[in-house]
Formats: C-alpha cells, structure tokens, sequence
C-alpha cells in the first residue's frame, strides 16, 4: 500500500474513533491568546465580522451566488438571499451530532421550495474545526448546505465564544442588511415550525419595501 495512503487511513480512522467514542462530548479551549467579544450575538445588533474561505467547488459557489467571485475569501454578506442562516457547530458536539438530521431536513424544505430557496440559504460553521474534520462531519451525516472551517476560533471568538449549537438569522438584503434577526441556542422545535419562523422575519424585513 502506497505510504502516503496508509497515513491518511490512520489519521481518518482516528479521527473517526474520536467522532463516535464517548469522549466527543467537549469541544476542544479556544486559544487563550484570542480576546473574545464580550457579548454573543442577539437579535437587533449587526453581525460581527466573518472572514470565510471561498469554496472552489463550482455548485457551491452558485448556490451562494458567489460564481464570479475572483478572492480567495468572502463575508457572509456576499452571499445572494433575502436571509441567511449560520449554523455555529462543532464535530465534537454531540448535541449538534444529534441535531444534524433536523438540519438536513430544514435544508431541504427550503430548496423544495421554489420562492424559499432563492430567498433562504444555509450555512454551517465548524468551531475549532479544520477543514478535514469538517469533510468528515459533512460525509457522515451527509450534508448537502455549505459547511466551513474556523479551525483557529477566530470567527467563534468574534461570537462571544457561543455553545453549539447555535444558528444566527441575519438579514442580508435591504436597509436592515447584516442585521440580525434571530440567535437560537440549541435544537429547535421541528424543522416545519422553524421554516415558518425564519418566513415570518422575511415577511416583516421585506414589508413596505415594494
């Protein structure tokens, strides 16, 4: 067996032992040398600022509506839809293990639907992930909305440092553009009931714009 491959092997099955063993219950100290924001985020206040890499994968990239972006980086404000939903996560976190299949069901009852899925989009964050514990964490719980790495807690200590998992409703069009709307710690109701809360903000963020 090719050298190279073997190692790969290892470090994928170990992660994975770690993933599904009973010790995948604590995320891992944020570094100590990054100051946090002294508040986490809450309805009324702007979203701080967030740095995420540009994916290279082309279907990504038009479901963000970020085809033609040449840099290398992006802000959740680039994104093209009316609302944007962050999901803060962690592979680690067994309750966003738990959760992730209520997340993939919301994500779907937005794309089945034709005025929704232009008007909604979803993202994820992985806090004191790297971009290889994320691809595991998307392949096993086989996650189809864009996922991405904050392997160094940076944009994690932008957001106070916030439990996971936790979702962020930000308005991204209009006069309350980056504003955010909705914070929820933890799982949510049912997907249907949430879908028809995150409706409910686009109706009110849109009302008398026409």
């Amino acid at each position: 067996m090719n050298k190279n491959r073997l190692i790969y092997l290892i470090i994928f099955s170990a992660a994975l032992f770690f993933l599904f063993s009973g010790c995948t219950g604590v995320t891992p100290a944020p570094s100590p040398e990054i100051t946090p924001a002294k508040t986490t985020p809450a309805a009324g206040a702007e979203l701080p600022p967030i740095s995420l890499t540009t994916p290279t994968n082309e279907s990504t990239r038009s479901y963000l509506g970020l085809s033609g972006a040449a840099s290398k980086t992006f802000s959740p404000a680039q994104i093209e839809c009316d609302l944007l939903l962050i999901e803060i996560f962690s592979m680690y976190c067994p309750y966003c293990q738990r959760e992730a299949p209520a997340v993939n069901q919301l994500f779907q009852l937005m794309q089945n639907n034709p005025k929704l899925s232009r008007r909604i989009k979803l993202i994820g964050i992985g806090v004191g992930n790297s971009a290889f514990e994320v691809g595991i964490f998307k392949h096993r719980y086989n996650i189809e909305f864009p996922l991405f790495a904050d392997e160094n807690y940076i944009i994690h200590n932008h957001l106070g440092r916030v439990r996971t998992p936790f979702f962020i409703a930000v308005a991204n069009r209009g006069a309350e553009k980056n504003q955010i709307l909705l914070t929820k710690l933890g799982d949510f109701s049912s997907p249907e009931i949430f879908l028809k809360t995150l409706i409910k903000l686009i109706k009110t963020q849109t009302k008398g714009e026409n």
